[in-house]
């Protein structure tokens, strides 16, 4: 019998909401950031704790173009 995935609401809410803390795209939504940028995080210099393990969920969401699964739970009016 297979498994099914079933997502943490809570923690797609949390990583919709989460931003940058530094660099040049300081203060953008993660899933905002260009692929390009996370991919090279990813490949270089992913941060440890929280942040790191945001950064590689944003990865695979975008290397897999699910950037739709989070739309809905993004706030537009607090950027």
């Amino acid at each position: 019998m297979s498994e099914t995935l079933h997502p943490d609401a809570q923690q797609l809410r949390s990583l919709a909401a989460a931003r940058m803390p530094y660099g040049k795209y300081a203060g953008r939504l993660l899933v905002d950031l260009p692929e390009p940028y996370v991919v090279w995080l990813v490949g270089n210099q992913l941060p440890d704790g929280l942040l790191g393990r945001q950064l590689l969920e944003i990865y695979e969401i975008k290397v897999n173009g699910l950037e739709g699964l989070l739309a809905p739970l993004i706030s537009r009016d607090n950027l």
